[in-house]
């Protein structure tokens, strides 16, 4: 890229420069060639003087070697009847043409330029006056002015190469470090950016690809999230089968448990079933928008778990509201939130631990307050942290239900239970916020 700008460079430049070198050489020339023609015809005007004076040849020659060019053997005078004083170097033709005329006229001669005058005396009498200019008095500074004009002309040539490969220069390292920044792209390192810089176009292209990079590394990440979401579902009925399998290894054959082993393999098949079809849905697919009934999905999601907790003889309490509770969120999400954290009192708590699950339905809100009688989280900010957990957990449960939360503009809590342990508010806003009250001046000095 830099050869080819310099190459551009160099072409435009040098038609500029021919583009008022050759008009400017030409105009030097000419201008060379008429100061010598004017010096000359200064030369011949001094004798005009002379000739009204006197018409005798021996002063008209004196007249004549008195003057500088005439001195140098570049002079000379026709008078009427052929008489010539001086060196002639006109043509015979050129002088009949002279005769003729009444004004100045240049003729070609040997090694130079002629310039032929005619000069009306007293009495119609015509003399003319022939002045011989060298080649070398009409070309005299034009190679100086051609050379000077050519250096002129090089030296905007060099100028232009110079600047268009600085340019260059700099198109070339914004173009490298971007390509350099997309292939390390290519290459997996999503880390990469570029500094923009160069032209507005290479700048644009810049700020684009770091954009493009933030999108992919947000896609990847959302993706990762996504994926160890969807797994996590599937540790509620494999929790469940666990506790099932335990009591089934104690007692053979408790038919009790055999159901609810079915039950939690078929949790367990619609459970798997969701995580696929979730999987093939089409990013671009419009998200789902519908609410559910919370108190109806809890006392639902409560009956599967009851059973669970009457084995392990776990004393349990379920309040809601009276009527329904809806809520702004799809039934799958609130549900896998709700056996989530459910799922976590049977696991970090052990067997005979009293737990319960309340649904608070306010004006703008409805909560899910989640308590156990175990010993309570004691690093409630590190167990909200994605993907820690001090009990050998996946670290998830709590992240999934704070996000579903955030979701709607709530919010997730810990605090202590009024059983003694741990306690998870889950707030799902349902309304927006009431706008603040603005009390006028005179209702506060009336107050």
């Amino acid at each position: 890229m830099r050869g080819a700008l310099a190459r551009v460079a160099t072409a435009v430049t040098a038609m500029v420069a021919l583009s008022f070198v050759i008009p400017l050489g030409l105009l030097n020339g000419q201008l060379s060639r008429e100061r010598a023609l004017t010096a000359a015809e200064r030369q011949t005007a001094a004798l005009v003087p002379v000739l009204t004076v006197t018409g005798d040849p021996a002063a008209l020659r004196d007249a004549i070697g008195s003057i500088p060019a005439g001195a140098a053997g570049r002079l000379a005078l026709h008078l009427p009847g052929g008489t010539v004083l001086g060196t002639s170097r006109a043509a015979p033709a050129d002088l009949a043409t002279a005769w003729r005329q009444s004004r100045s006229s240049t003729a070609p001669a040997r090694g130079g330029t002629v310039l032929l005058t005619p000069v009306l005396l007293e009495g119609s009498r015509h003399v003319v006056l022939e002045a011989y200019v060298p080649e070398a008095e009409l070309t005299r500074g034009v190679t100086k002015s051609w050379t000077v004009l050519a250096l002129v002309a090089l030296a905007l040539v060099l100028v232009s190469v110079a600047m268009a490969d600085r340019l260059a220069t700099r198109v070339v390292r914004a173009a490298d470090r971007l390509a350099g920044a997309v292939t390390r792209v290519a290459d997996g390192d999503l880390s990469a950016r570029v500094r923009p810089g160069g032209p507005a176009e290479l700048r644009a292209a810049g700020e684009a690809f770091n954009h493009m990079a933030d999108q992919l590394a947000r896609l990847l990440a959302a993706e990762r999230e996504t994926a160890a979401d969807l797994s996590h579902r599937l540790r509620t009925p494999l929790t469940a089968l666990r506790v099932n399998l335990d009591g089934l290894a104690d007692n053979p054959g408790d038919g009790g448990r055999i159901a609810q082993s079915r039950e939690a393999l078929t949790r367990l098949e619609e459970t798997v079933d969701g995580i696929i079809e979730t999987s093939r849905r089409a990013d671009d697919a419009p998200p789902v928008t519908s609410g559910c009934d919370a108190a109806g999905l809890a006392r639902r999601r409560m009956e599967f778990w009851s059973a669970l907790a009457d084995d392990q003889e776990r004393e349990w309490t379920l309040t809601l509201p009276e009527g329904p509770a809806p809520v702004p969120v799809p039934e799958a999400e609130l549900g896998a939130v709700i056996d989530a954290l459910l799922g976590n009192v049977f696991r970090h708590t052990p067997p005979g631990t009293a737990f319960s699950l309340t649904v608070h339905r306010g004006q703008r809100s409805t909560g899910l307050l989640f308590g156990d009688a175990g010993t309570g989280i004691p690093d409630a900010p590190a167990a909200l942290r994605r993907g820690a957990s001090g009990a050998g957990s996946t670290g998830l449960g709590l992240d999934i239900a704070r996000r579903l939360a955030e979701s709607t503009g709530g919010s997730l809590r810990v605090d202590t239970s009024p059983l003694g342990g741990a306690q998870i508010e889950v707030w799902l806003r349902t309304a927006a916020p009431a706008p603040p009250r603005r009390t006028s001046r005179r209702a506060a000095r009336r107050s």
